[in-house]
């Protein structure tokens, strides 16, 4: 399945803008979300064929909601791309045992990016 509507999840602005932008100047049609809770909501109302997620954010983080998403029937077919801070190899594998499909350290490295995504397509 081609990706091609990729749902960002951050809770910092300057963040949101420049994947967003990044992603857009690549050809793929993007949606933010700041929270989990927004998150779910932007799921319920259009399927995105990728999620990018933060981990570290306020109420429920990306690892609580990568799992959350993964176990979920509805969204369980939909890969997520951790995308964080978080740069210790315990994180990475406790993402990917959350049901994450590849992690990607911030600050993002464009051509990784675009690479990870397109190894899903």
């Amino acid at each position: 399945m081609p990706i091609r509507k990729i749902l960002v999840v951050d809770d910092s602005k300057t963040e949101l803008m420049f994947l967003s932008d990044l992603l857009q100047k690549n050809g793929f049609a993007v949606k933010t979300a700041e929270n989990a809770e927004d998150a779910m909501r932007r799921l319920e109302e259009d399927q995105p064929d990728l999620i990018l997620m933060d981990v570290v954010m306020p109420g429920q983080n990306g690892f609580q909601l990568t799992r959350a998403i993964a176990r979920d029937p509805q969204y369980a077919a939909i890969p997520i791309i951790l995308c964080t801070s978080k740069n210790q190899e315990t994180d990475r594998v406790w993402g990917m045992r959350q049901g994450a499909r590849d992690y990607i350290v911030k600050p993002v490295n464009t051509a990784e990016l675009m690479s990870k995504i397109s190894a899903l397509a």
